[in-house]
């Protein structure tokens, strides 16, 4: 078996094809026909697809499938949790709405989970170049890539903004119902910017840009893939992403949907946080 290290430089790589996939068809150099479907409501294109099959096969090559299991947002089928001690968590386009509207604001989330919890994380964000990992334990980084191909790397760490009026929330464009909005409007904290895609969310956290990310499900919730990878990237950076009680999330348990009300934060007022929240949306019931 390879040391963690070893397998989080594989990844990178992986990620970066994956990056280059998806500009290709973000840029218009792909002649296939970016062509949009919706499964359960939400867009899927060719790039998505395409992303996704290049990531899961370069993955599998690399690993095999006898110590790991596989999880992606494209080919997922609802099961049982996978029963391998080592699970694949793949989103291979976080954002298809922007990436369809041309916001570039989309990414690609890798992460491997162990009992439930992410231990190895990438998130890439191909239009910035910028590419985010972190393992369990030993701290979160980003490499942007250089066109003379010396990339530059640094170690990521959250804000210290501590004072609730000071802090600045990262809102979705979409993604809005009556409970998050109700809670937005009432939080002390009324700086906002609006990015998409739930691992720039987190990378706009990690690179002190913002503080906050609160999401609350509704008919609908993020899903394994959305969250594991941006989790651990913000975490080991010094932030926290928590439920409102407090507790872990967790991933691979045989539900792919993360219900309820998360908090993703610099960590500073994160408590605070978590108790405001259940308050103000206690006023609703």
């Amino acid at each position: 078996m390879k040391t963690l290290e070893e397998i989080l430089t594989v990844t990178r790589s992986i990620a970066w094809g994956a990056t280059d996939i998806l500009r290709s068809y973000y840029r218009g150099d792909n002649k296939q026909n970016l062509e949009v479907n919706y499964k359960q409501n939400e867009p899927v294109t060719v790039a998505d697809t395409a992303t996704n099959n290049y990531i899961v096969e370069q993955l599998q090559t690399a690993f095999g499938s006898e110590d790991f299991g596989y999880i992606s947002e494209e080919t997922y089928q609802k099961q049982a949790a996978n029963s391998k001690e080592l699970v694949w968590i793949i989103d291979p386009l976080d954002g298809t709405r922007d990436f369809i509207n041309k916001t570039g604001e989309y990414a690609i989330h890798i992460a491997l989970v162990k009992d439930k919890r992410p231990i190895l994380a990438v998130v890439a964000q191909p239009e910035t170049e910028k590419l985010f990992y972190a393992i369990k334990g030993k701290g979160s980084f980003v490499e942007v890539r250089s066109v003379t191909g010396d990339n530059s790397t640094e170690a990521l760490n959250v804000s210290t903004r501590d004072s609730l009026d000071d802090l600045t929330l990262v809102v979705s464009r979409s993604h809005r119902n009556e409970k998050l909005n109700h809670l937005l409007k009432n939080l002390p904290c009324k700086n906002q910017k609006v990015v998409g895609s739930i691992g720039g969310k987190i990378a706009a956290i990690v690179e002190q840009k913002a503080d906050i990310y609160i999401s609350i499900s509704g008919k609908s919730a993020p899903k394994d893939w959305d969250l594991a990878a941006p989790e651990l990237i913000l975490s080991e950076a010094g932030g926290s992403f928590t439920h409102f009680d407090g507790t872990n999330l967790s991933y691979n348990t045989g539900d792919i949907n993360q219900w309820g009300g998360l908090i993703a934060s610099n960590g500073k007022c994160h408590q605070m946080l978590c108790e405001e929240a259940e308050k103000i949306l206690g006023q609703l019931s």
